[in-house]
């Protein structure tokens, strides 16, 4: 099972320095991703008849996750970086494309692309995207982005994108794995039957095993080898080391593939006091790696 880390960019207050040494500790002690969430704007949530759900507002800051992970590519040689989770239908399909290829190029095949709807109808509304229609354009385009990332010219005709006989240049060397995350039981069935592995974010490692066993039986219900399906945790576990090592244990043991260690939400104030906690992390699971 690999073992990663969120990036914990709420916390950082945007700091570029930061980025650097994040990436650089999670690749010397021996972990084996980094993982980013996604939001392209922060938004108010207060006096709205629309009301919005998320945890995030104007005061939250994000870095782009392909532009973050272009330059983490340049000063890391092995961890692989995974969105978690892009909000894919409010991006257009082709760009995406051609984004998550360039990383994974330029990191040398080291990308994971993980997708979600999203909560958050005022990004759609800035970006020119239809909030209502989100699900539906996301299994569209996971379609055509598997097919511009293997196909020679593509001539694609659906309900949200047109592409007439063009190309993506250059190409990723392989057909990006492209993951689902969420939370519905929509999720659940378009994972099933679209998608190489899910990301589940919290809720308990108690629930999210039980959560895991009823997806796998949706898979092989498809007729899809479960084995060839990913499953990741996202632990928000704010108990300390003892309670982390108990659910990496659980995971490990439901047939989860990979987790991901949330060090936001501690109390920890600034780019070093999260890299002393990964230490911590690290030397206790044992993932740091020889000199």
């Amino acid at each position: 099972m690999q073992i990663g880390v969120v990036y914990p960019q709420t916390e950082l207050r945007g700091d570029p320095a930061a980025v650097r040494l994040i990436g650089r500790a999670v690749e010397d002690l021996g972990f084996d991703y980094l993982l980013a969430y996604d939001h392209v704007l922060g938004v108010v949530h207060a006096d709205r008849a629309r009301q919005l759900t998320g945890p995030y507002t104007e005061h939250d800051p994000f870095h782009d996750p392909f532009v973050m992970f272009a330059y983490l590519a340049g000063i890391t040689e092995r961890i692989q970086f995974a969105t978690g989770v892009l909000v894919l239908p409010q991006r257009q399909t082709a760009l995406v494309a051609r984004q998550a290829a360039d990383v994974d190029l330029l990191s040398g095949g080291r990308l994971r692309l993980g997708v979600g709807i999203g909560w958050n109808h005022v990004e759609y509304e800035a970006l020119g995207e239809d909030f209502g229609t989100r699900g539906a354009r996301q299994e569209e385009q996971i379609e055509l982005l598997r097919r511009l990332f293997t196909e020679p010219v593509v001539d694609f005709s659906g309900r949200f994108d047109r592409i007439d006989r063009a190309s993506l240049v250059p190409k990723p060397a392989r057909s990006i794995p492209i993951w689902l995350g969420g939370s519905s039981e929509a999720a659940f069935d378009r994972a099933a039957r679209l998608a190489d592995g899910f990301i589940f974010i919290g809720g308990g490692i108690e629930h999210t095993v039980e959560t895991w066993k009823r997806l796998q039986e949706r898979v092989h219900a498809l007729g899809r080898p479960v084995e060839d399906f990913g499953a990741e945790y996202v632990s928000l576990s704010q108990g300390g080391i003892g309670p982390l090592a108990t659910e990496i244990d659980a995971w490990r043991e439901a047939g989860g593939t990979h987790l991901s260690v949330v060090t936001m939400r501690l109390g920890l104030d600034s780019a070093d006091a999260h890299i002393d906690y990964l230490v911590s992390v690290a030397g206790a699971l044992g993932t740091a790696k020889p000199d």
